[in-house]
């Protein structure tokens, strides 16, 4: 047998961290890209820097910009909300579901625990974190959640979301008065799970999607981040930002 080629895995992890920049705030809709700066940032060569771009590019997270070249996309509020409208069905799914394995004591222990894990860690936050943590403990958490309903086909749809819905969480999460309510309303939801009642634990979990998009969408509209990000952006490099 042949030795595995690393590649795809450091292309991914290349991709991740690049995902990880858009979502926080460290590259600005309208800033500019440039492969080899990004390769040198991130100590990797220029070939997983191609190719998580052209991810980056098929996910429309990144884009061409005529002579400035490959830029950070703006971020659509339209788009966002729709995102939401969706994940909102989806996460209430998630959380009925889940709720009726609890009440028919079919729920996985080891899945229970690592979702009072995940409200744990979040909860555990310093109010003035990096957004970065605050993002990534929302999404383990909502995994958590996916994974406690047993319904593996609502985790795998929102899994191709989660680079944009990363995007749109760090807009809000970057307002520190915000985290505290998101995760008041995670504990919410976990609770009437746990306690295994479907109908309130589905309308705490879509109560909770649609006032994070509207949220998010109100004030990506209000802010016009991505065309003051367009604006103010400069043709320097990205490099040093994600280092």
């Amino acid at each position: 047998m042949q030795p595995l080629d690393p590649q795809p895995a450091l292309i991914r992890r290349t991709y991740e961290r690049l995902v990880e920049a858009i979502a926080d705030g460290t590259l600005v809709p309208g800033q500019r890209i440039r492969q080899e700066e990004i390769g040198r940032a991130l100590g990797v060569s220029r070939q997983p820097v191609s190719h998580a771009l052209q991810l980056l590019r098929q996910q429309k997270l990144v884009e061409e910009n005529g002579r400035r070249g490959l830029v950070v996309s703006a971020i659509d509020p339209a788009r966002v909300w729709a995102m939401y409208q969706v994940r909102g069905a989806l996460d209430g799914l998630a959380a009925r579901v889940a709720a009726e394995r609890v009440a028919a004591g079919a729920s996985d222990a080891a899945e229970t625990r690592a979702a009072q894990r995940a409200l744990a860690a979040g909860l555990a936050l310093p109010s003035d974190a990096p957004v970065l943590a605050f993002i990534q403990a929302d999404v383990a958490f909502h995994t958590a959640l996916y994974r406690l309903s047993g319904n593996d086909a609502i985790e795998d749809t929102v899994e191709a979301q989660w680079p944009h819905l990363k995007r749109s969480m760090g807009a809000v999460l970057e307002d520190v008065a915000q985290r505290p309510l998101v995760w008041a309303e995670h504990r919410t939801i976990l609770r009437h799970v746990l306690v295994g009642d479907p109908a309130e634990a589905e309308q705490a979990a879509r109560d909770h999607t649609d006032r994070a998009g509207a949220e998010t969408a109100r004030r990506l509209s209000e802010s016009s981040l991505s065309r003051r990000g367009a604006r103010n952006a400069t043709d320097g490099t990205a490099a040093s930002a994600i280092l």
